[in-house]
């Protein structure tokens, strides 16, 4: 690629692959970076992302905030050495797993890592995976594709599906919680649903509220599955039309 046209990578991303230096020259108590992620992660895990700011930060490191910006440019930079740090590097593969298995692996524990910091599905995504941690998923998901016959354009699409599938739902799921507490989500929904619609108008609405399942509490992990399933059903009719 000539040079002139190389994209230029953003500057948490430098820094998290180790392409710029890391200053030497911090305060007293001598911060890291990974310090200052770590206090970064704590804020958004106890009081959300809203709450994390630079000066935030530095007052739970006892620091001040200039102090930082020896070691993060601006709260950009952060975010994006917060999202990859959170996100963790993926489970390995099992012995003679296969694409299948892999995936649901793969998938699994994604949507643990939202589940363990829910706060970085409120970090737009604004470029592909490109921090350390992001790119060892993507190369553990295209591994256990390998073996297909699917191209490579179809394995990164693949991906991408069962990417934007997880990450949804743990952005429902999360949302959900926030709402309820832990709670039941509006129990009885088919009841309320009958007084509000008819049969003649909703016909298929009421199909679904006489069987008694818009009645039933929604098992999140129940649906989850499901959708993965069906998901990786249509994979398995791509790969064998392959």
């Amino acid at each position: 690629m000539d040079e002139s046209t190389r994209p230029e990578l953003p500057g948490g991303i430098e820094l998290a692959w180790g392409l710029r230096d890391r200053s030497s020259r911090g305060p007293k108590r001598g911060l890291t970076l990974e310090q200052i992620v770590a206090a970064a992660i704590k804020i958004a895990l106890v009081d959300g992302l809203g709450a994390l700011s630079m000066s935030r930060v530095a007052a739970e490191l006892g620091a001040s905030t200039m102090s930082l910006y020896r070691y993060v440019s601006a709260k950009d930079e952060l975010l994006t050495l917060m999202v990859d740090t959170g996100l963790g590097k993926p489970p390995p593969a099992a012995p003679g797993e296969d694409w299948r298995a892999g995936l649901t692996r793969w998938a699994l524990g994604i949507r643990r890592s939202y589940r363990r910091q829910p706060w970085a599905l409120r970090v737009p995504i604004s470029a592909p995976p490109i921090g350390p941690n992001n790119v060892a998923w993507l190369e553990n998901a295209l591994q256990g594709l390998a073996g297909s016959p699917l191209s490579e354009s179809q394995k990164l699409s693949t991906v991408l599906l069962i990417s934007g599938f997880v990450r949804n739902e743990a952005t429902l799921t999360a949302d959900i919680a926030a709402a309820s507490g832990g709670a039941p989500v509006m129990p009885g929904y088919g009841s309320l649903l009958l007084r509000l619609t008819t049969a003649e108008d909703f016909p298929a609405l009421h199909r679904a509220i006489a069987s008694g399942a818009l009645d039933d509490d929604d098992d999140l992990d129940t649906e989850f599955h499901f959708g993965l399933e069906r998901i990786l059903d249509g994979i398995a009719d791509l790969i064998a039309r392959s």
